[in-house]
Protein backbone atom coordinates (compact mmCIF):
# COMPACT_ATOMS: atom_id res chain seq x y z
CA UNK A 1 0.00 0.00 0.00
CA UNK A 2 2.97 2.33 0.32
CA UNK A 3 4.77 3.66 3.37
CA UNK A 4 7.78 2.83 5.47
CA UNK A 5 11.47 3.79 5.34
CA UNK A 6 12.46 7.42 5.45
CA UNK A 7 9.39 8.49 3.48
CA UNK A 8 6.77 10.68 5.13
CA UNK A 9 3.25 9.63 4.19
CA UNK A 10 0.00 11.53 4.46
CA UNK A 11 -3.50 10.53 3.37
CA UNK A 12 -6.21 12.64 1.74
CA UNK A 13 -9.73 11.30 2.28
CA UNK A 14 -12.15 12.02 -0.54
CA UNK A 15 -8.95 12.37 -2.54
CA UNK A 16 -10.70 12.36 -5.92
CA UNK A 17 -12.92 15.30 -5.03
CA UNK A 18 -12.60 18.81 -6.46
CA UNK A 19 -10.48 20.57 -3.79
CA UNK A 20 -8.78 17.30 -2.73
CA UNK A 21 -7.25 16.78 -6.19
CA UNK A 22 -5.58 20.18 -5.97
CA UNK A 23 -4.30 19.42 -2.46
CA UNK A 24 -2.85 16.07 -3.62
CA UNK A 25 -1.04 17.80 -6.51
CA UNK A 26 0.32 20.53 -4.20
CA UNK A 27 1.55 18.02 -1.63
CA UNK A 28 3.35 15.98 -4.30
CA UNK A 29 4.92 19.08 -5.85
CA UNK A 30 6.33 20.05 -2.45
CA UNK A 31 8.60 16.95 -2.54
CA UNK A 32 8.06 16.60 1.22
CA UNK A 33 5.18 14.15 1.23
CA UNK A 34 4.24 10.84 -0.26
CA UNK A 35 0.46 10.82 -0.66
CA UNK A 36 -2.09 8.08 -0.22
CA UNK A 37 -5.32 8.96 -2.02
CA UNK A 38 -8.39 7.45 -0.33
CA UNK A 39 -11.81 7.42 -1.99
CA UNK A 40 -14.88 5.27 -2.60
CA UNK A 41 -14.08 3.99 -6.12
CA UNK A 42 -12.52 0.50 -6.30
CA UNK A 43 -9.60 1.85 -8.37
CA UNK A 44 -8.21 5.19 -9.51
CA UNK A 45 -8.80 6.51 -13.02
CA UNK A 46 -6.73 9.49 -14.15
CA UNK A 47 -7.68 11.99 -16.83
CA UNK A 48 -5.05 12.82 -19.50
CA UNK A 49 -3.87 15.94 -17.63
CA UNK A 50 -3.31 13.93 -14.45
CA UNK A 51 -1.50 11.15 -16.32
CA UNK A 52 1.17 13.62 -17.39
CA UNK A 53 1.09 15.58 -14.12
CA UNK A 54 2.48 15.14 -10.62
CA UNK A 55 -0.05 12.47 -9.60
CA UNK A 56 0.55 10.26 -12.62
CA UNK A 57 4.35 10.39 -12.17
CA UNK A 58 4.03 9.80 -8.39
CA UNK A 59 1.80 6.74 -8.84
CA UNK A 60 4.28 5.24 -11.28
CA UNK A 61 7.29 6.03 -9.05
CA UNK A 62 5.67 4.86 -5.80
CA UNK A 63 5.44 8.32 -4.18
CA UNK A 64 1.65 8.06 -4.35
CA UNK A 65 -0.78 5.20 -3.83
CA UNK A 66 -4.54 4.73 -4.08
CA UNK A 67 -6.73 2.94 -1.55
CA UNK A 68 -10.44 2.30 -1.82
CA UNK A 69 -12.10 3.18 1.48
CA UNK A 70 -15.61 3.88 2.72
CA UNK A 71 -15.39 6.13 5.78
CA UNK A 72 -18.52 4.51 7.17
CA UNK A 73 -16.53 1.27 7.48
CA UNK A 74 -14.04 1.58 10.36
CA UNK A 75 -11.88 -1.31 9.11
CA UNK A 76 -11.47 0.43 5.74
CA UNK A 77 -10.32 3.62 7.45
CA UNK A 78 -7.82 1.89 9.72
CA UNK A 79 -6.31 0.08 6.74
CA UNK A 80 -6.04 3.39 4.81
CA UNK A 81 -4.27 5.11 7.75
CA UNK A 82 -1.58 2.50 8.44
CA UNK A 83 1.89 4.10 8.44
CA UNK A 84 0.42 7.60 8.02
CA UNK A 85 1.74 10.72 9.75
CA UNK A 86 -0.88 13.30 8.69
CA UNK A 87 -4.52 12.96 7.63
CA UNK A 88 -6.29 15.58 5.51
CA UNK A 89 -9.94 14.68 6.00
CA UNK A 90 -11.72 16.24 2.99
CA UNK A 91 -14.34 13.58 2.18
CA UNK A 92 -17.97 14.77 2.24
CA UNK A 93 -21.15 14.05 0.26
CA UNK A 94 -22.61 16.55 -2.21
CA UNK A 95 -23.92 19.52 -0.23
CA UNK A 96 -26.76 20.11 -2.72
CA UNK A 97 -28.35 16.74 -1.86
CA UNK A 98 -30.69 17.32 1.08
CA UNK A 99 -30.38 13.82 2.53
CA UNK A 100 -29.87 13.88 6.29
CA UNK A 101 -29.19 10.15 6.59
CA UNK A 102 -26.40 10.31 3.99
CA UNK A 103 -24.87 13.47 5.45
CA UNK A 104 -24.95 12.12 9.00
CA UNK A 105 -23.44 8.76 8.05
CA UNK A 106 -20.44 10.42 6.32
CA UNK A 107 -19.96 13.77 8.08
CA UNK A 108 -20.57 12.48 11.62
CA UNK A 109 -20.19 8.69 11.75
CA UNK A 110 -17.45 8.77 9.12
CA UNK A 111 -15.57 11.48 11.01
CA UNK A 112 -15.81 9.42 14.22
CA UNK A 113 -14.18 6.54 12.36
CA UNK A 114 -11.46 8.88 11.04
CA UNK A 115 -10.65 10.11 14.57
CA UNK A 116 -10.62 6.58 16.02
CA UNK A 117 -8.40 5.33 13.18
CA UNK A 118 -6.00 8.27 13.70
CA UNK A 119 -5.61 7.36 17.37
CA UNK A 120 -5.25 3.63 16.63
CA UNK A 121 -2.67 4.21 13.89
CA UNK A 122 -0.82 6.87 15.94
CA UNK A 123 -1.41 9.60 13.36
CA UNK A 124 0.17 12.88 14.51
CA UNK A 125 -2.06 15.49 12.86
CA UNK A 126 -5.62 15.63 11.52
CA UNK A 127 -6.74 18.57 9.33
CA UNK A 128 -10.51 18.57 8.79
CA UNK A 129 -12.16 20.40 5.88
CA UNK A 130 -15.21 22.03 7.44
CA UNK A 131 -17.50 24.74 6.01
CA UNK A 132 -18.47 28.35 6.84
CA UNK A 133 -22.06 27.11 6.79
CA UNK A 134 -21.50 25.67 10.28
CA UNK A 135 -22.23 29.19 11.65
CA UNK A 136 -25.03 30.05 9.19
CA UNK A 137 -28.62 29.82 10.44
CA UNK A 138 -30.19 30.26 7.01
CA UNK A 139 -31.94 33.49 8.04
CA UNK A 140 -29.38 36.12 8.98
CA UNK A 141 -26.62 37.07 6.57
CA UNK A 142 -22.99 37.08 7.75
CA UNK A 143 -20.84 40.15 7.20
CA UNK A 144 -17.14 39.89 8.12
CA UNK A 145 -17.86 36.97 10.43
CA UNK A 146 -15.01 35.61 12.54
CA UNK A 147 -14.31 32.46 14.54
CA UNK A 148 -16.01 33.81 17.67
CA UNK A 149 -19.40 33.24 15.99
CA UNK A 150 -21.28 30.41 17.77
CA UNK A 151 -22.99 27.49 16.11
CA UNK A 152 -26.64 28.44 15.42
CA UNK A 153 -29.59 26.80 17.20
CA UNK A 154 -31.04 25.89 13.81
CA UNK A 155 -29.04 25.25 10.63
CA UNK A 156 -29.81 26.06 7.01
CA UNK A 157 -29.77 22.39 5.92
CA UNK A 158 -28.70 18.91 6.97
CA UNK A 159 -25.28 19.27 5.32
CA UNK A 160 -24.40 22.33 7.46
CA UNK A 161 -25.74 20.68 10.62
CA UNK A 162 -23.75 17.47 10.16
CA UNK A 163 -20.57 19.32 9.15
CA UNK A 164 -20.87 21.27 12.42
CA UNK A 165 -21.24 18.02 14.36
CA UNK A 166 -18.16 16.62 12.62
CA UNK A 167 -16.20 19.80 13.37
CA UNK A 168 -17.11 19.57 17.08
CA UNK A 169 -15.82 16.01 17.15
CA UNK A 170 -12.51 17.01 15.55
CA UNK A 171 -12.00 19.98 17.91
CA UNK A 172 -12.82 17.79 20.91
CA UNK A 173 -10.31 15.12 19.75
CA UNK A 174 -7.41 17.58 19.87
CA UNK A 175 -4.76 16.29 22.30
CA UNK A 176 -6.14 12.75 22.54
CA UNK A 177 -3.17 10.33 22.59
CA UNK A 178 -0.97 13.05 21.10
CA UNK A 179 -3.26 13.75 18.12
CA UNK A 180 -3.32 17.42 17.03
CA UNK A 181 -6.43 18.54 15.14
CA UNK A 182 -7.39 21.59 13.09
CA UNK A 183 -10.49 22.69 11.12
CA UNK A 184 -10.44 24.69 7.89
CA UNK A 185 -13.59 26.55 6.76
CA UNK A 186 -13.09 27.53 3.08
CA UNK A 187 -15.79 29.83 1.72
CA UNK A 188 -17.40 29.22 -1.70
CA UNK A 189 -14.63 27.31 -3.48
CA UNK A 190 -14.12 27.82 -7.23
CA UNK A 191 -11.49 26.98 -9.80
CA UNK A 192 -10.46 24.50 -12.52
CA UNK A 193 -11.90 21.02 -12.00
CA UNK A 194 -15.08 22.23 -10.28
CA UNK A 195 -17.92 19.87 -11.17
CA UNK A 196 -20.76 21.79 -9.54
CA UNK A 197 -20.65 25.59 -9.80
CA UNK A 198 -19.57 26.24 -13.40
CA UNK A 199 -21.34 23.24 -15.00
CA UNK A 200 -24.55 24.20 -13.16
CA UNK A 201 -24.24 27.81 -14.32
CA UNK A 202 -23.71 26.76 -17.93
CA UNK A 203 -26.62 24.30 -17.79
CA UNK A 204 -28.84 27.08 -16.43
CA UNK A 205 -27.63 29.48 -19.14
CA UNK A 206 -28.38 26.98 -21.91
CA UNK A 207 -31.84 26.44 -20.45
CA UNK A 208 -32.46 30.21 -20.33
CA UNK A 209 -32.56 30.26 -16.51
CA UNK A 210 -29.39 32.24 -15.82
CA UNK A 211 -30.96 35.62 -16.62
CA UNK A 212 -32.57 35.85 -13.18
CA UNK A 213 -31.19 37.40 -9.98
CA UNK A 214 -32.71 36.18 -6.72
CA UNK A 215 -33.15 39.18 -4.43
CA UNK A 216 -31.83 42.69 -5.07
CA UNK A 217 -28.45 41.49 -6.39
CA UNK A 218 -26.42 43.45 -3.82
CA UNK A 219 -25.52 40.58 -1.49
CA UNK A 220 -21.76 40.24 -0.95
CA UNK A 221 -19.81 36.97 -0.81
CA UNK A 222 -16.32 35.75 -0.05
CA UNK A 223 -15.05 33.32 -2.68
CA UNK A 224 -11.93 31.15 -2.42
CA UNK A 225 -9.83 29.87 -5.27
CA UNK A 226 -9.21 26.15 -4.94
CA UNK A 227 -5.41 26.63 -4.95
CA UNK A 228 -5.75 28.86 -1.90
CA UNK A 229 -7.84 26.17 -0.18
CA UNK A 230 -5.09 23.59 -0.75
CA UNK A 231 -2.47 26.10 0.42
CA UNK A 232 -4.45 26.77 3.63
CA UNK A 233 -4.47 23.05 4.49
CA UNK A 234 -0.70 22.88 4.13
CA UNK A 235 -0.29 26.05 6.24
CA UNK A 236 -2.42 24.46 8.97
CA UNK A 237 -0.35 21.25 8.93
CA UNK A 238 2.97 23.08 9.08
CA UNK A 239 2.05 25.29 12.05
CA UNK A 240 0.52 22.56 14.22
CA UNK A 241 -2.62 24.68 14.57
CA UNK A 242 -5.41 23.34 16.76
CA UNK A 243 -8.48 25.51 16.11
CA UNK A 244 -11.01 26.38 13.35
CA UNK A 245 -10.15 28.98 10.70
CA UNK A 246 -12.12 30.78 8.01
CA UNK A 247 -10.36 30.76 4.63
CA UNK A 248 -11.23 33.12 1.75
CA UNK A 249 -9.54 35.03 -1.06
CA UNK A 250 -9.83 38.14 1.15
CA UNK A 251 -11.52 39.95 -1.76
CA UNK A 252 -15.28 40.08 -1.05
CA UNK A 253 -17.49 40.99 -4.00
CA UNK A 254 -21.15 40.94 -5.00
CA UNK A 255 -22.32 37.36 -5.47
CA UNK A 256 -24.20 38.03 -8.70
CA UNK A 257 -21.31 40.02 -10.16
CA UNK A 258 -19.05 37.00 -9.61
CA UNK A 259 -21.56 34.74 -11.39
CA UNK A 260 -21.90 37.28 -14.20
CA UNK A 261 -18.14 37.38 -14.77
CA UNK A 262 -18.05 33.60 -15.22
CA UNK A 263 -21.07 33.57 -17.55
CA UNK A 264 -19.77 36.47 -19.65
CA UNK A 265 -16.33 34.89 -19.80
CA UNK A 266 -17.92 31.79 -21.32
CA UNK A 267 -20.01 33.80 -23.78
CA UNK A 268 -23.39 33.80 -22.02
CA UNK A 269 -25.58 36.72 -20.98
CA UNK A 270 -25.19 38.04 -17.45
CA UNK A 271 -28.20 37.85 -15.08
CA UNK A 272 -30.33 40.99 -15.20
CA UNK A 273 -33.94 40.25 -14.16
CA UNK A 274 -34.44 40.55 -10.40
CA UNK A 275 -36.96 38.31 -8.64
CA UNK A 276 -37.92 39.08 -5.00
CA UNK A 277 -37.05 36.42 -2.42
CA UNK A 278 -40.61 36.67 -1.05
CA UNK A 279 -41.89 35.52 -4.44
CA UNK A 280 -39.39 32.65 -4.86
CA UNK A 281 -39.53 31.16 -1.35
CA UNK A 282 -43.11 29.74 -1.50
CA UNK A 283 -42.28 28.16 -4.87
CA UNK A 284 -39.08 26.64 -3.43
CA UNK A 285 -41.01 25.17 -0.49
CA UNK A 286 -43.53 23.65 -2.89
CA UNK A 287 -40.74 22.15 -5.03
CA UNK A 288 -39.03 20.70 -1.94
CA UNK A 289 -42.29 19.16 -0.68
CA UNK A 290 -42.92 17.63 -4.10
CA UNK A 291 -39.42 16.14 -4.10
CA UNK A 292 -39.95 14.58 -0.66
CA UNK A 293 -43.08 12.87 -2.00
CA UNK A 294 -41.72 11.78 -5.38
CA UNK A 295 -38.00 11.17 -4.74
CA UNK A 296 -38.68 7.49 -4.12
CA UNK A 297 -40.10 7.29 -7.66
CA UNK A 298 -36.93 8.67 -9.25
CA UNK A 299 -37.56 12.45 -9.21
CA UNK A 300 -34.16 14.17 -9.64
CA UNK A 301 -32.83 16.42 -6.89
CA UNK A 302 -34.26 19.93 -7.51
CA UNK A 303 -31.97 22.96 -7.68
CA UNK A 304 -34.71 25.25 -6.38
CA UNK A 305 -34.87 24.69 -2.61
CA UNK A 306 -35.45 27.09 0.31
CA UNK A 307 -31.87 26.63 1.57
CA UNK A 308 -30.51 27.39 -1.91
CA UNK A 309 -32.66 30.55 -2.16
CA UNK A 310 -31.35 31.77 1.19
CA UNK A 311 -27.76 31.13 0.14
CA UNK A 312 -28.23 33.01 -3.15
CA UNK A 313 -29.74 36.11 -1.58
CA UNK A 314 -27.82 36.81 1.66
CA UNK A 315 -24.41 38.24 2.60
CA UNK A 316 -21.64 35.75 3.45
CA UNK A 317 -18.26 37.33 4.12
CA UNK A 318 -15.66 36.19 6.64
CA UNK A 319 -12.63 37.63 8.38
CA UNK A 320 -9.37 35.73 7.78
CA UNK A 321 -7.25 37.64 10.31
CA UNK A 322 -6.99 34.65 12.63
CA UNK A 323 -5.81 32.36 9.81
CA UNK A 324 -3.33 35.01 8.70
CA UNK A 325 -1.91 35.51 12.22
CA UNK A 326 -1.89 31.92 13.51
CA UNK A 327 -1.21 29.70 10.49
CA UNK A 328 0.43 32.25 8.19
CA UNK A 329 -2.25 31.97 5.51
CA UNK A 330 -2.16 34.43 2.60
CA UNK A 331 -3.90 33.83 -0.74
CA UNK A 332 -1.45 32.69 -3.43
CA UNK A 333 -3.92 33.21 -6.31
CA UNK A 334 -5.85 36.48 -6.66
CA UNK A 335 -9.57 36.52 -7.40
CA UNK A 336 -8.96 38.00 -10.87
CA UNK A 337 -6.33 35.41 -11.80
CA UNK A 338 -8.45 32.63 -10.34
CA UNK A 339 -11.44 33.67 -12.44
CA UNK A 340 -9.33 33.83 -15.60
CA UNK A 341 -7.89 30.35 -14.99
CA UNK A 342 -11.34 28.97 -14.22
CA UNK A 343 -12.86 30.37 -17.41
CA UNK A 344 -9.94 29.11 -19.49
CA UNK A 345 -10.30 25.63 -18.02
CA UNK A 346 -13.93 25.46 -19.19
CA UNK A 347 -13.33 26.44 -22.82
CA UNK A 348 -15.29 23.34 -23.87
CA UNK A 349 -18.41 24.81 -22.19
CA UNK A 350 -18.24 28.13 -24.02
CA UNK A 351 -21.39 29.31 -25.80
CA UNK A 352 -21.53 28.55 -29.48
CA UNK A 353 -21.14 31.57 -31.73
CA UNK A 354 -24.59 32.95 -32.36
CA UNK A 355 -25.78 34.59 -35.52
CA UNK A 356 -25.23 38.33 -35.23
CA UNK A 357 -28.55 39.06 -36.97
CA UNK A 358 -31.70 37.04 -36.36
CA UNK A 359 -34.22 36.13 -39.07
CA UNK A 360 -36.91 38.12 -37.26
CA UNK A 361 -34.69 41.21 -37.38
CA UNK A 362 -34.17 40.72 -41.12
CA UNK A 363 -37.87 40.07 -41.78
CA UNK A 364 -38.71 43.37 -40.06
CA UNK A 365 -36.22 45.25 -42.20
CA UNK A 366 -33.82 46.15 -39.37
CA UNK A 367 -33.53 49.69 -38.02
CA UNK A 368 -35.93 51.39 -35.62
CA UNK A 369 -38.95 49.27 -36.52
CA UNK A 370 -37.13 46.02 -35.77
CA UNK A 371 -35.62 47.44 -32.57
CA UNK A 372 -39.09 48.50 -31.41
CA UNK A 373 -40.97 45.30 -32.28
CA UNK A 374 -38.21 43.03 -30.91
CA UNK A 375 -37.98 45.01 -27.65
CA UNK A 376 -34.34 45.92 -28.15
CA UNK A 377 -35.25 49.50 -27.25
CA UNK A 378 -37.69 48.85 -24.39
CA UNK A 379 -38.60 52.51 -23.87
CA UNK A 380 -39.51 52.89 -27.54
CA UNK A 381 -41.40 49.57 -27.53
CA UNK A 382 -43.54 50.51 -24.54
CA UNK A 383 -44.30 53.92 -26.08
CA UNK A 384 -45.40 52.33 -29.37
CA UNK A 385 -47.53 49.73 -27.60
CA UNK A 386 -49.30 52.39 -25.51
CA UNK A 387 -49.92 54.40 -28.67
CA UNK A 388 -51.53 51.40 -30.39
CA UNK A 389 -53.70 50.78 -27.32
CA UNK A 390 -54.79 54.43 -27.46
CA UNK A 391 -55.63 54.07 -31.15
CA UNK A 392 -57.68 50.95 -30.39
CA UNK A 393 -59.61 52.82 -27.70
CA UNK A 394 -60.37 55.82 -29.95
CA UNK A 395 -61.15 53.89 -33.12
CA UNK A 396 -62.99 50.80 -31.90
CA UNK A 397 -64.43 51.24 -28.41
CA UNK A 398 -65.43 54.89 -28.31
CA UNK A 399 -68.15 54.77 -30.96
CA UNK A 400 -66.64 57.70 -32.87
CA UNK A 401 -66.51 57.83 -36.65
CA UNK A 402 -63.09 57.26 -38.15
CA UNK A 403 -62.57 60.97 -38.91
CA UNK A 404 -63.67 62.08 -35.40
CA UNK A 405 -61.45 59.46 -33.73
CA UNK A 406 -58.41 60.45 -35.79
CA UNK A 407 -59.05 64.16 -35.07
CA UNK A 408 -59.18 63.48 -31.31
CA UNK A 409 -56.08 61.30 -31.46
CA UNK A 410 -54.13 63.96 -33.36
CA UNK A 411 -55.33 66.57 -30.86
CA UNK A 412 -53.96 64.45 -28.03
CA UNK A 413 -50.63 64.01 -29.84
CA UNK A 414 -50.38 67.75 -30.51
CA UNK A 415 -51.14 68.56 -26.85
CA UNK A 416 -48.54 66.01 -25.66
CA UNK A 417 -45.87 67.44 -27.97
CA UNK A 418 -46.63 71.01 -26.88
CA UNK A 419 -46.46 70.18 -23.14
CA UNK A 420 -43.32 68.06 -23.68
CA UNK A 421 -41.65 70.95 -25.49
CA UNK A 422 -42.60 73.42 -22.73
CA UNK A 423 -41.13 71.30 -19.92
CA UNK A 424 -37.70 72.25 -18.50
CA UNK A 425 -34.71 70.03 -19.27
CA UNK A 426 -34.69 68.69 -15.69
CA UNK A 427 -37.46 68.06 -13.15
CA UNK A 428 -36.44 67.03 -9.62
CA UNK A 429 -33.09 65.88 -11.02
CA UNK A 430 -34.73 63.71 -13.71
CA UNK A 431 -33.53 64.57 -17.21
CA UNK A 432 -36.24 65.18 -19.81
CA UNK A 433 -35.11 64.06 -23.26
CA UNK A 434 -36.16 66.68 -25.79
CA UNK A 435 -37.18 65.88 -29.35
CA UNK A 436 -35.01 67.81 -31.80
CA UNK A 437 -36.80 69.80 -34.55
CA UNK A 438 -35.42 67.32 -37.08
CA UNK A 439 -37.03 64.34 -35.33
CA UNK A 440 -40.00 64.20 -37.74
CA UNK A 441 -38.06 65.20 -40.86
CA UNK A 442 -37.82 62.78 -43.76
CA UNK A 443 -34.53 62.68 -45.60
CA UNK A 444 -34.37 63.10 -49.36
CA UNK A 445 -33.43 59.42 -49.72
CA UNK A 446 -36.38 58.30 -47.59
CA UNK A 447 -38.75 60.58 -49.54
CA UNK A 448 -37.43 59.13 -52.81
CA UNK A 449 -38.02 55.58 -51.55
CA UNK A 450 -41.55 56.43 -50.42
CA UNK A 451 -42.32 58.08 -53.74
CA UNK A 452 -40.96 55.06 -55.63
CA UNK A 453 -43.06 52.69 -53.52
CA UNK A 454 -46.21 54.78 -54.04
CA UNK A 455 -45.55 55.03 -57.81
CA UNK A 456 -44.95 51.29 -58.08
CA UNK A 457 -48.19 50.50 -56.20
CA UNK A 458 -50.14 52.97 -58.37
CA UNK A 459 -48.76 51.59 -61.63
CA UNK A 460 -49.43 48.04 -60.45
CA UNK A 461 -53.05 48.95 -59.73
CA UNK A 462 -53.43 50.67 -63.12
CA UNK A 463 -52.01 47.52 -64.77
CA UNK A 464 -54.71 45.43 -63.10
CA UNK A 465 -57.45 47.83 -64.27
CA UNK A 466 -56.13 47.70 -67.85
CA UNK A 467 -56.26 43.89 -67.78
CA UNK A 468 -59.83 43.96 -66.50
CA UNK A 469 -60.88 46.40 -69.23
CA UNK A 470 -59.95 43.84 -71.91
CA UNK A 471 -62.59 41.44 -70.50
CA UNK A 472 -60.51 38.31 -71.16
CA UNK A 473 -58.66 37.50 -67.88
CA UNK A 474 -61.32 35.59 -65.86
CA UNK A 475 -58.72 34.42 -63.34
CA UNK A 476 -57.74 38.01 -62.50
CA UNK A 477 -61.42 39.03 -62.26
CA UNK A 478 -62.04 36.20 -59.79
CA UNK A 479 -59.04 37.28 -57.63
CA UNK A 480 -60.26 40.92 -57.56
CA UNK A 481 -63.78 39.88 -56.49
CA UNK A 482 -62.40 37.66 -53.69
CA UNK A 483 -60.15 40.49 -52.51
CA UNK A 484 -63.00 43.03 -52.43
CA UNK A 485 -65.31 40.59 -50.61
CA UNK A 486 -62.59 40.01 -48.04
CA UNK A 487 -62.25 43.78 -47.57
CA UNK A 488 -66.00 44.13 -47.02
CA UNK A 489 -65.95 41.38 -44.39
CA UNK A 490 -62.95 42.94 -42.68
CA UNK A 491 -64.81 46.23 -42.63
CA UNK A 492 -67.19 44.98 -39.93
CA UNK A 493 -66.35 46.59 -36.58
CA UNK A 494 -66.25 43.40 -34.48
CA UNK A 495 -63.91 41.65 -36.90
CA UNK A 496 -61.74 44.76 -37.07
CA UNK A 497 -61.35 44.63 -33.29
CA UNK A 498 -60.32 40.98 -33.39
CA UNK A 499 -57.85 41.50 -36.23
CA UNK A 500 -56.40 44.58 -34.53
CA UNK A 501 -55.85 42.69 -31.25
CA UNK A 502 -54.27 39.72 -33.02
CA UNK A 503 -52.16 42.05 -35.15
CA UNK A 504 -50.83 43.94 -32.11
CA UNK A 505 -50.02 40.66 -30.34
CA UNK A 506 -48.18 39.26 -33.36
CA UNK A 507 -46.39 42.54 -33.93
CA UNK A 508 -45.09 42.97 -30.38
CA UNK A 509 -44.84 39.46 -29.00
CA UNK A 510 -44.79 36.80 -31.71
CA UNK A 511 -41.72 38.27 -33.42
CA UNK A 512 -39.98 38.60 -30.05
CA UNK A 513 -40.77 34.97 -29.16
CA UNK A 514 -39.60 33.81 -32.58
CA UNK A 515 -36.28 35.62 -32.19
CA UNK A 516 -35.65 34.08 -28.76
CA UNK A 517 -36.41 30.50 -29.84
CA UNK A 518 -35.70 30.81 -33.55
CA UNK A 519 -33.88 27.50 -34.00
CA UNK A 520 -36.41 25.46 -32.02
CA UNK A 521 -39.40 27.02 -33.87
CA UNK A 522 -37.75 26.55 -37.28
CA UNK A 523 -36.97 22.94 -36.43
CA UNK A 524 -40.56 22.26 -35.32
CA UNK A 525 -41.92 23.98 -38.42
CA UNK A 526 -39.65 21.96 -40.72
CA UNK A 527 -40.67 18.74 -38.94
CA UNK A 528 -44.34 19.63 -39.43
CA UNK A 529 -43.81 20.38 -43.14
CA UNK A 530 -41.90 17.12 -43.59
CA UNK A 531 -44.74 15.23 -41.88
CA UNK A 532 -47.38 16.84 -44.12
CA UNK A 533 -45.34 16.07 -47.23
CA UNK A 534 -45.01 12.47 -46.08
CA UNK A 535 -48.79 12.25 -45.59
CA UNK A 536 -49.33 13.74 -49.04
CA UNK A 537 -46.93 11.23 -50.59
CA UNK A 538 -48.63 8.31 -48.84
CA UNK A 539 -52.08 9.53 -49.95
CA UNK A 540 -50.86 9.87 -53.53
CA UNK A 541 -49.46 6.33 -53.49
CA UNK A 542 -52.79 4.95 -52.17
CA UNK A 543 -54.69 6.71 -54.95
CA UNK A 544 -52.34 5.31 -57.57
CA UNK A 545 -52.76 1.78 -56.16
CA UNK A 546 -56.56 2.10 -56.30
CA UNK A 547 -56.36 3.12 -59.96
Amino acid sequence: MGGGGEERWCVVTGGRGFAARHLVEMLLRSDIWCVRVADLAPSISLDPREEDGALGHALRSGRAAYVSADLRNRAHVVKAFEGIEVVFHMAAPDSSINNHQLHYSVNVEGTKNVIDACIECKVKRLIYTSSPSVVFDGVHGIFNGDETMPYPDKFNDSYSETKAEGEKLVVKANGRNGLLTCCIRPSSIFGPGDRLLVPSLVAAAKAGKSKYIIGDGNNVYDFTNVENVAHAHICAEQTLASEAYFITNMEPMKFWEFMSLILEGLGYERPSTKIPVTFMMPIAHMVESTYKLLSRYGMPVPQLTPSRIRLLSCNRTFNCSKAKDQIGYEPIVSLKDGLEKTIQSYAHLKAEDKKTTSKAYLYLGGGKIANTLLWKDQKQSVTALLLLIAIYYYLFTSGYTCITAMAKLLSFVALFLFIHGALPKKIFGYKIEKMPPSYFNISVEQARCLACSATYSWNNGIGILRSLCKGKDWSLMFKVIIFLLALSVLGTTSLQKTIYKIGVFITFFAFYIYEKWEDAIDSSFNDAIAYLLRLKSEATQRLLRHK
